[in-house]
Parts: C-alpha cells; sequence; structure tokens
C-alpha cells in the first residue's frame, strides 16, 4: 500500500485555481511535514516566472516538457526551503499539463523530483535518521478535468520507479499543531584558506552540528525521552483549535567528542578563521498525531541548524557578487541578515525570511509575494523576535527559550583573515576545538530572485555580523592554532613529540573544565542524565 497524504483544503483551493496557457505547462512545489505514518501538505506554491535577463533563449524542444526549466525549479525549491521553520520540507512537486500531455508527465516530474532533492540536500549537514522518510511526492494535474494523479518516488534509490499514494483532502490540518520555540546562543568558528569556500565552511560546521543533534533537549520542562509522546501528562481536547505554544531548552555538553578527538590530531593549513557568535530565535512545529518527544526534539534542533547555515550561505553569495573578482578576503565588517516571520493565510503556521539591515518589511512582502506567491500585509511581519541591542559575550553552555531576554542580542560573526603580507607562511590549525562552524552551499552568479535589492557590506546594525580581522601570526614561521575561545598560540613549530605533549597538555585541561560545566548542568536540573 502506498504513502497517504493529507492535504490542508487551502491547497486544493490554489491548484483549481491556477491557471495556465493554452498547451504550457506549470510546475510548482508541494511543502509540509512528513511522518513515518503519514504526511501532511500545507502549502503549495508555483514556481515563479523567470525574466528572459535581455537575451533570446536557445532553441526548445517540440514538447512543453522540454522547456522546463530545471534549474529554476530546483532554485526555487531551495530558496523556499530557507524559508520554512523547522518540522516543515519540501515534500515534493506538482506539475499542471494539458491532456495531451498526461503520458508524458511522470517521466518529466521524476527528471525534476530528483534534480530537486539533489539539490537541496547537497548542503544540509544534518544527516537522515532510520525513520525520516525519503519518498517524494509528485502530483500531476490535467489544466482541463483538474483530475490529480499522485505517485511518489524513492530519491535515494536512482532506479525507484513511481508508486500510487492516496492524496486526501481535509480541513485545518495543521491547525492545532504545537509550536516549540527557542533561542540559541550560538558560538562558531571555523578555520580558512585564503578562499573562503564551500568546502572549508562546510567542513567547519559538522562538528558544531554533531552537538547540536547530540544536546540534551527539554521541551515544556521536561526531557524529550525517546518514546514518550508530546503531549503525555497533559490534558487533550479533541475539540480544541487552539495552537499549544511550547518552549524549549537544548543543553550542548563537548565532553564525548574530546574524547574521540584525543587520539586523532588534524592539521591542516589555513590562513585565518571565521567566527560567528550571538542569538537567534529558532521555531519548529509538530504535527498532532501522537507525536514523540524525540521527533519534536529533533524538528527544533534541525531548524537551529538550518537558520544558521542559511545566513552563512547568504553571505558567502554576497561575497562572489560583492567582491567580484577580488580574490580572498579584507578586513572590515559584514552585517548578515536577521530573521523574521509571517503567518500563513488561513492556516496559522509561519513561514520566515532573513531581513537585511538595509531592507524595510516591504521587501520582505516583496519576497513573500514572489517565492511563496501570497499576499502578506507588512503589519503582520513580525520582526521583533531578533533585535538590534549590542552582542554580549555569553558562556554558550546554555540554550535558552527566552526570546525576550536573550534573542534580542547580536549574533556576530568574524572573519580572521590571512595577511598579505605572510601569504608565502603556510599557517596550520590543529582540530581539537568544540566551538562551531558555519557552512554555505555557495550560488555562482547572480541570485534568480530579489533576496535582497541594495549592498549589505557597510550595513551595522544586523542581528548577525561578520568582521575580517588580520591574524597576527610571525611571516617567518608556521603556527599551531587552536579555537577553543580566549586561547590561541603563536609559536616556532615544534618537533611532533614536544607539540603532541602540548596538545594533549590543553585537551586535559578542556576536559577537565567540560566535567566540571556537566557537572553544574546535572546540579541546576535533575533532569539531565548522569552519564
Amino acid at each position: 500500500m502506498g504513502r497517504s497524504y493529507f492535504v490542508d483544503e487551502t491547497v486544493e483551493e490554489y491548484l483549481v485555481g491556477l491557471q495556465t496557457a493554452p498547451r504550457s505547462c506549470l510546475t510548482g512545489l508541494l511543502a509540509g511535514q512528513s511522518s513515518p505514518q503519514r504526511d501532511f501538505v500545507v502549502l503549495a506554491v508555483q514556481t515563479p516566472h523567470r525574466e528572459s535577463e535581455g537575451q533570446p533563449k536557445a532553441s526548445r524542444g517540440v514538447s512543453p516538457l522540454d522547456d522546463i526549466d530545471v534549474e529554476w525549479v530546483t532554485e526555487h525549491a531551495k530558496q523556499v526551503s530557507r524559508m520554512l521553520p523547522g518540522g516543515l520540507c519540501i515534500l515534493g512537486l506538482f506539475l499542471v499539463t494539458p491532456p495531451e500531455l498526461s503520458k508524458d508527465a511522470q517521466n518529466a516530474l521524476k527528471r525534476l523530483i530528483f534534480a530537486m532533492d539533489k539539490y537541496i540536500t547537497k548542503g544540509r549537514l544534518w544527516e537522515l535518521s532510520e525513520e525520516d522518510v525519503t519518498d517524494q511526492v509528485t502530483l500531476h494535474i490535467c489544466s482541463k478535468t483538474k483530475k490529480t494523479v499522485c505517485k511518489t518516488f524513492d530519491v535515494k534509490d536512482p532506479k525507484s520507479s513511481a508508486k500510487p499514494a492516496d492524496w486526501k483532502y481535509q480541513t485545518g490540518v495543521s491547525s492545532s499543531w504545537p509550536m516549540l520555540t527557542c533561542s540559541v546562543e550560538v558560538d562558531v568558528q571555523i578555520p580558512v584558506s585564503s578562499d573562503i569556500t564551500d568546502k572549508c565552511m562546510k567542513d567547519g560546521l559538522r562538528r558544531w552540528t554533531k552537538q547540536i543533534e547530540a544536546a540534551y533537549c527539554l521541551i515544556n520542562g521536561r526531557q524529550a525521552l525517546d518514546d514518550s509522546e508530546l503531549s503525555s501528562g497533559q490534558k487533550k481536547n479533541p475539540k480544541t483549535t487552539h495552537r499549544q505554544t511550547l518552549p524549549a531548552r537544548i543543553f550542548v555538553t563537548d565532553e564525548q567528542s574530546e574524547l574521540d578527538e584525543r587520539s586523532s590530531a588534524l592539521v591542516q593549513v589555513c590562513s585565518g578563521s571565521v567566527k560567528v557568535r550571538g542569538v537567534v530565535y529558532c521555531r519548529a512545529y509538530i504535527h498532532n498525531n501522537k507525536p514523540k518527544a524525540r521527533h519534536a526534539a529533533q524538528a527544533i534542533k534541525r531548524d537551529i541548524i538550518n537558520t544558521v547555515c542559511s545566513r552563512v550561505e547568504m553571505f558567502l553569495e554576497d561575497l562572489l557578487i560583492d567582491e567580484g573578482s577580488h580574490k580572498g578576503l579584507c578586513s572590515g565588517q559584514q552585517a548578515l541578515p536577521r530573521r523574521v516571520f509571517a503567518p500563513m493565510p488561513i492556516s496559522g503556521l509561519s513561514v520566515c525570511d532573513y531581513m537585511f539591515p538595509d531592507e524595510s518589511t516591504a521587501d520582505v512582502a516583496e519576497r513573500l509575494k514572489e517565492m511563496l506567491d501570497c499576499e502578506t500585509p507588512e503589519e503582520d511581519i513580525d520582526t521583533g523576535l531578533e533585535g538590534n541591542q549590542l552582542f554580549s559575550d555569553v558562556s554558550g553552555s546554555e540554550i535558552t527559550d527566552s526570546p525576550s531576554d536573550d534573542s534580542s542580542k547580536h549574533v556576530i560573526s568574524e572573519v580572521q583573515a590571512e595577511n598579505p603580507k605572510n601569504q608565502k607562511a603556510p599557517q596550520y590549525y590543529a582540530a581539537f576545538s568544540s566551538s562551531s562552524g558555519l557552512a554555505a552551499n555557495s550560488f555562482s552568479g547572480s541570485r534568480p530572485y530579489s533576496f535582497r535589492k541594495f549592498s549589505t557590506s557597510m550595513a551595522k546594525n544586523s542581528s548577525l555580523r561578520c568582521f575580517v580581522i588580520d591574524m597576527k601570526l610571525p611571516s617567518s614561521s608556521p603556527a599551531l592554532y587552536t579555537s577553543r575561545a580566549g586561547r590561541t598560540s603563536s609559536e616556532k613549530r615544534s618537533p611532533a613529540p614536544v607539540a603532541e605533549a602540548r596538545i594533549r597538555q590543553n585537551l586535559t585541561v578542556e576536559y577537565s573544565a567540560a566535567r566540571q560545566v556537566k557537572q553544574l548542568l546535572r546540579a541546576s536540573h535533575p533532569l539531565i542524565p548522569s552519564s
């Protein structure tokens, strides 16, 4: 038996109202939430028209299906995926064709769905769990009769064939989904080469991502145990449609990661480091079909990872656009965007966007119209969850749930770049740091959508900032550099036994400090296990 998709009636109204020109096709995205038992579709949005950019198109095929721009569809999917909070994701695609193209529609959908999944997952750092569903849905709609054909493909199997699936419309699918919120303290540092590239940023973020995934999670003051229900211990009222807000708290410990790293020193060439510090606001939704607490914890953790990654991806895109042919980084400051939220029509679920300091809510509303094909009044856009107060250096061992207190602090990205005079002297990074990193999947060329209209390289008041600072290292000798906050070393390269002894001594001190932090956390909250 195939999978079942429960679809909000607002999606049905949207799909029925789509109009296509004669003998033309229309593509779009389906978004919602997937669970092991069933999937929920809460949003459908057509692919926006691509501007001609003043150049004639290349010769096209005889079929309108050959005119579908795969690159444009996948880029739209990536941009929309950035705008979805935790718990929501791109579930698949729909395709509207005239009746005479129905036979070839499935081949076109298969080509699109595999290309879209590959493009979206390329920059994703969190790992799929065994319970994650790898089936993606495709919906073919006849433009004349409005008849629908729903099928799925397993995107992890290139030889997968189409499987039939149930497509059922319901009222208020997501109206009572609980919402999880938390404000996250971020402290990220990544060693980089002379060019800040996708790979070095992504590699630097992987350690931090694993720490977030392994962190202890409290939801509404209760530990998120593996098989416990999210609503355990609460009174249930099946008639209520009120959305419950659950505060989440994340406790990060790096004790085990340091034990894993003690015997495997990694030394790599680096010219500087990228550092991001501060607080970001996170939000996630979870379905109300007997949700497990661990699924809710997974949703909020993935939102933490996604929102930080998305902002640094934008940072790298800005470097490609603004720096032009300039190679490497110059000393200075780069402002990164803050996260804002807007409600979707009728369902009440929120989507997010990233607003640069030189932008207004009118720019956000315009992007929501362009990306999600929905009208959003400017007064409905919530810009106050990440404010503009000065950065405050917090230890970051605890991630809190109080947006009114902590989420207004800046998140600052410091990029320490190489000194041009020292380019010929290689520098080395000893990868023992427990600090976080940021990754990016840069889009080469100009942005296909108006993610921002003006340059942000001189902005001053964003929630996220990037500083470029020269490293003060001697040009005559390489250096062993550790990215633990508050400690750097600049010294002549010692023979291997001496260097190893110093590294182990530092690790012993760090391990002892980590144990003390964990003991303090246990003392302050008894729900944290003792082992």
